[in-house]
């Protein structure tokens, strides 16, 4: 079955939407961080995706989390630390044309179970990274520093 924006995109073309979604920034026992690399951009980034019809904030991030690295994550282990919405940094455009504004609540998790099984039809490669592996696609790189903003003042943030 089409996801709700492959719906959409078959009456709007490539045109903008504004789209809901989430993040996860999944922090393992050592404080190394996950990544996986985009087949789209070839760029690493953070677990995240849009939201479907009936899906909260929780819901989307565990749901797109599992697709993605085949990790499951309860949503009441998810912890909101930061909104990410402005147009100059998450508006993206796909490799076929379609461009998206994206509103996503990122999330931190240091609770999941089962193995790391990357998405092939989404995702090259996945780990766990004490440093951010490179290059990072954009919007990552404003999402850890609003998760270290976080941390250190424990307020979320908006940005």
């Amino acid at each position: 079955m089409d996801s709700y924006l492959t719906q959409l995109r078959h009456h709007v073309g490539s045109r903008l939407l504004l789209l809901p979604g989430a993040q996860v920034l999944a922090v393992d026992s050592t404080d190394r961080i996950l990544f996986q690399r985009s087949r789209d951009s070839g760029l690493w980034e953070l677990p995240a995706g849009g939201a479907e019809p009936g899906d909260d904030f929780r819901s989307t991030a565990a749901r797109e989390f599992h697709e993605e690295t085949g990790l499951t994550v309860a949503p009441e282990d998810l912890v909101p630390f930061a909104s990410l919405s402005r147009a100059d940094v998450h508006t993206l455009t796909y490799p076929n044309g379609d461009v998206v504004q994206c509103f996503a609540l990122c999330f931190e998790t240091r609770h999941w179970t089962g193995t790391l099984r990357p998405a092939p039809d989404e995702v090259l490669e996945a780990g766990f990274f004490s440093d951010p592996p490179g290059p990072l696609h954009p919007p990552t790189e404003v999402v850890l520093k609003l998760h270290a903003e976080f941390r250190k003042t424990g307020l979320f943030q908006a940005y």
